[in-house]
């Protein structure tokens, strides 16, 4: 079958079809054809949408749905009712497409090769570092304005006392009213560095965390552990300055939590072997590291002893 004879692909699938229904005969290349359509079409639509449009073709056959009168032959009464049917179906299943496309599919922008900036519809600019997703629902901007992100971007989001902007990251959420901030997230390791206003931080298994200006949210790549640092930046070598203002473990094996004490409060800490599985869930907030570490040995159930920089835990 020669392509440029059907210059419109709608109508030449529509051809096909009405062929397919009415009973006459279809080469093995024309059903082919109608198969690989039918295949793409329905990849594009999600069960509820197909759903719907069933409901509706339903709806929109009832008329059809008639005696012939006596004057009029059966097979043309069924070559009738089989053309219309294919005509809504198709029709329908197009328009379905292309409303679902047009005002239902969610919006997603990619930065492949470099930063790409993305400008919402509130006025919210979002930087999608290299290799970033970001995914907008067609209903953005909402009463809550949401979005969801793979990888890596910087958000200035515009503000607003009763529109909170939330990002869904990969475990964990950022709540916002209007604010400058950047989300990291590398394998494991997930954090938001918050430069301007004030965000919140949701993360399964912890208690949800509120940065301030200069302030970072970490889970040091730990599952049910979750920090908040403060950053500071030296005026005259410029080197930036880390303190540990909180720090949280749910439910965290006692060698993942002494890892994180060491690497932060730059100390070695020795224990019993038998210890390293045991689960620990305690929260601090600030406080020395010989106060944390006399709170970590006490849940232990172990003493600790101090020489330099070195905490021994024993029975």
């Amino acid at each position: 079958m020669k392509s440029q004879k059907y210059k419109n692909t709608a109508a030449f699938v529509f051809k096909l079809w009405q062929r397919e229904v009415s009973g006459k005969k279809i080469s093995e290349k024309e059903t082919e054809i109608l198969n690989q359509w039918k295949v793409r079409t329905e990849k594009d639509l999600d069960q509820i949408h197909m759903k719907e449009s069933k409901e509706r073709i339903l709806s929109a056959l009832e008329p059809y749905f008639i005696k012939p009168g006596k004057n009029v032959p059966i097979n043309s009464f069924k070559k009738y009712a089989f053309t219309a049917a294919a005509t809504l179906i198709f029709l329908l299943s197009l328009g379905g497409i292309l409303t679902y496309n047009t005002f239902y599919k969610p919006d997603t922008y990619t930065a492949d090769s470099g930063n790409r900036k993305i400008y919402l519809a509130d006025g919210s600019v979002v930087t999608l570092l290299k290799g970033a997703e970001l995914t907008v629902d067609k209903s953005f901007p909402a009463s809550t304005r949401i979005v969801s992100l793979k990888g890596d971007a910087v958000f200035s989001v515009a503000k607003s006392k009763t529109h909170p902007f939330i990002v869904r990251a990969d475990g964990f959420s950022t709540k916002v009213l209007g604010t400058v901030f950047k989300i990291s997230q590398s394998g494991k390791d997930k954090s938001v560095q918050l430069y301007e206003g004030k965000v919140a931080v949701s993360y399964a298994g912890a208690p949800v965390s509120y940065l301030k200006p200069n302030q970072k949210w970490t889970n040091f790549g730990i599952a049910h552990t979750a920090a908040v640092i403060s950053l500071t930046t030296e005026h005259k070598s410029g080197k930036q300055n880390m303190k540990l203002l909180s720090l949280s473990f749910n439910d965290v094996s006692f060698k993942e939590v002494a890892e994180v004490m060491q690497n932060n409060y730059k100390i070695r800490i020795l224990y019993p072997k038998e210890t390293a599985e045991k689960k620990i869930t305690a929260d601090f907030t600030g406080g020395t590291a010989d106060e944390n570490m006399e709170a970590l040995a006490f849940i232990l159930g172990l003493e600790v002893h101090k020489e330099d920089y070195i905490y021994t835990l024993k029975k």
